[in-house]
């Protein structure tokens, strides 16, 4: 249930904004999959060195959501910055299983949001941080026309909160639990095995709400694109208050207006970053050379400039730090 940002239209009438800002200050700009990977071929200044074929393993999660896209993007990405890197992508459970492989060595890098990543780095173990992936602000969703407004109106509903491995999934319960609702007790949880599944439930009456992270989520414009339309929202301003605290995995957002069809306004609410994370042992130099290749790619939001502030310099992997010193950036 991870968020990325696939090509799609902007809402009808809908003007983008151009600089949207999270509680750190960075862009919240939403990514477009396709936009990307139709300009690869232009993200070279000059042909590549020959160098020696090298291959990785990502982690990514189930279908359907954002961590896959992402995934496709990346690979496809760094293979053009640098056409002897190979970066194979591994459908898993999302980002628990995730930190699980990286640990135990069975992948090279792994796709996990914060509420897994910030733990998992404060454990120690030889986890690293190769890169960010993006924020994603939460939000529930509901057809246009149902009566549910607010966080308070989900009590006694039955709401899909993602899969049973996503850190997404362990956000929506924190949102529940900040804005007053037991989140096994106070709704019927839905969690799916594939992160896909969850629009078709809410259209067929399965389920009377969508949880689910970021601007260009693909559950969101399943259900915005549906002919009813859909309303989104997020937790209250006591509860935003109660889970943006300081040092938190779990930051202020805003969603600007336009962002979905039919949404005039924007919307406060709360989310984290996700991360690319390094296995323990990975060789500095292979991490050196794709982030080098990242660093020439047009993933905006996954430049390793933006872990300033949101990771301490000792989870950073060396062979991102080395890469952000020839860059004249320093860590802290």
């Amino acid at each position: 249930m991870e968020f990325y940002s696939p090509a799609r239209p902007a809402a009808a009438g809908a003007a983008r904004p151009s600089c949207p800002t999270g509680g750190r200050g960075l862009p919240l700009r939403p990514t477009r999959r396709a936009a990307l990977l139709a300009g690869l071929g232009l993200v070279l200044a000059r042909p590549a060195r020959a160098a020696e074929a090298l291959r990785v393993v990502l982690a990514t999660a189930t279908p359907g959501g954002g961590f896959p896209a992402f995934g496709e993007a990346f690979a496809g990405a760094v293979a053009a910055a640098d056409p002897a890197l190979t970066v194979e992508r591994r459908a898993t459970g999302g980002s628990s299983e995730n930190v699980g492989l990286l640990r135990a060595g069975r992948v090279d890098l792994g796709l996990v949001q914060g509420e897994y990543a910030y733990p998992a780095l404060a454990e120690g173990g030889g986890l690293t941080v190769l890169a960010p992936m993006y924020p994603t602000p939460g939000l529930f969703v509901v057809p246009a026309a149902s009566a549910i407004r607010s966080v308070a109106d989900l009590r006694g509903r039955r709401v899909v909160l993602g899969t049973h491995k996503s850190g997404l999934t362990v956000m929506g319960r924190s949102v529940l639990g900040a804005s007053g609702l037991d989140p096994e007790r106070d709704i019927s949880p839905i969690l799916l095995d594939q992160a896909g599944d969850g629009p078709a439930l809410v259209r067929e009456g399965r389920a009377d709400a969508l949880w689910g992270g970021g601007l260009d989520w693909p559950g969101f414009h399943a259900l915005a694109a549906d002919p009813g339309g859909a309303r989104f929202f997020g937790p209250s301003e006591a509860a935003i208050a109660r889970l943006a605290q300081p040092g938190a995995a779990t930051r202020r957002l805003t969603v600007p207006a336009g962002s979905f069809a039919g949404q005039a306004e924007p919307i406060a609410t709360v989310g984290s970053w996700s991360f690319v994370i390094a296995r323990p042992g990975l060789d500095e130099e292979t991490v050196y050379r794709i982030v080098r290749a990242l660093a020439r790619t047009e993933l905006t939001e996954a430049q390793p400039r933006n872990l300033v502030g949101l990771v301490p310099a000792d989870q950073v992997n060396p062979g991102t730090a080395r890469v952000l010193r020839e860059a004249g950036v320093t860590l802290r």
